[in-house]
């Protein structure tokens, strides 16, 4: 029954939040973080099973009035009406009684890089790029462009942006993946259509709580920065390289005149790569593939296809095809994909899980 597979979250809830009304964990800063956001994640699904009870016990009382005779029409009434709110309510539950990624709730490190392609995958990255943020400030949500490494075309090799606001990992996570373009190219004279990729990760920002990394494990390296800047490139070691020594995972930073600010930035996408990589090893270890994992920022699968002379956008995973590619692109209407595969991956869960 739906009730009993809730008492443990309740329970749990409860149990958090007694630890949290000690007077020992105001002393544990970390811990209290972190046990205050796992009560958080589990608000809505004890409040979901406050209200479900209710519910029940509401439609027990009126089943036991059909028997008064001057009760028992409107018992019919509240009986009628509990039926047609169970279901929808359950349905809401069996959703929050999947496990929940514990990034949902973070802000992103969105990277795109440019593959195969040459200039014209470099000029989609900024394309792609431009449609990210419009899809941001539909969102509300805040974007920072913390790297950026230009062509000599206008296009990008690499950009990471910084998306702050609620629900961006929740939501943004199923871009990671390889996009693949197919257009005529400015410069093609006999109008032949070119197929170009970038790549895509999603990573949450992760703070101490998420991850330490030991500082003896941290290589850093500081040189002249490269590229436009003038006479301050030349003369100022303000580049950083940091390189997590365990993992060998790299990051290069010379975005900023301050060596600091540099510093700071590789340290905080340096955690998120270094995050991003325990993750999939941990999830691997349970027996999870990696593909299942959306939002995993995987790089080696072919996720969406983008067709400019057909005005068409499809994405692969689940077979959905857009005859409005300008539009979406345009006007950053990611919802229109975004939606179905979100519904796609709740209804596999459900099944996996027998819900």
């Amino acid at each position: 029954m739906l009730i009993e597979k809730l008492k443990p979250f309740v329970e749990k809830y409860n149990e958090i939040n007694q630890k949290l009304s000690s007077p020992e964990i105001t002393k544990d800063i970390k811990q209290m973080t972190k046990l205050s956001r796992e009560a958080r994640s589990l608000e809505e699904i004890v409040n979901k099973a406050k209200e479900y009870e209710e519910l029940l016990n509401n439609l027990e009382e009126a089943k036991m009035m059909l028997d008064d005779a001057e009760m028992s029409e409107l018992a019919k009434e509240e009986i009628k009406e509990i039926e047609e709110k169970l279901p929808k309510l359950e349905e809401k539950i069996k959703l929050l009684l999947l496990p929940k990624d514990p990034n949902d709730d973070k802000n992103i490190f969105l990277e795109i890089r440019a593959g195969t392609g040459g200039d014209e995958a470099a000029l989609f990255v900024g394309d792609l790029m431009k449609a990210y943020l419009r899809y941001a400030d539909n969102k509300g949500w805040k974007v920072e462009i913390v790297s950026e490494s230009k062509n000599d075309i206008g296009g990008y090799k690499e950009i990471i942006l910084l998306i702050k606001g609620e629900g961006a990992y929740s939501r943004l996570k199923y871009e990671g993946g390889t996009h693949r373009v197919q257009r005529i190219p400015a410069t093609e004279s006999q109008g032949r259509i070119h197929t170009s990729a970038v790549t895509v990760a999603v990573m949450p920002e992760v703070d101490d709580v998420d991850i330490e990394l030991d500082p003896k494990d941290i290589k850093i390296e500081v040189m002249r920065a490269g590229g436009a800047g003038g006479q301050h490139v030349n003369k100022t070691e303000s580049a950083v390289r940091m390189t997590h020594i365990p993992t060998g995972i790299t990051v290069s930073m010379q975005d900023e005149r301050s060596q600091q600010r540099n510093k700071e930035k590789a340290l905080q996408i340096l955690k998120a790569r270094v995050y991003e990589k325990l993750e999939k090893e941990r999830l691997e270890k349970i027996g999870k593939e990696r593909k299942s994992q959306v939002g995993s920022g995987d790089r080696s699968e072919r996720i969406r296809t983008y067709n400019y002379p057909q005005n068409r956008i499809t994405d692969h995973r689940i077979g959905l095809t857009l005859y409005r590619l300008e539009q979406i692109m345009n006007e950053g209407l990611f919802d229109e994909i975004i939606d179905p595969l979100i519904a796609h991956y709740q209804a596999e869960a459900l099944k996996e899980a027998g819900l």
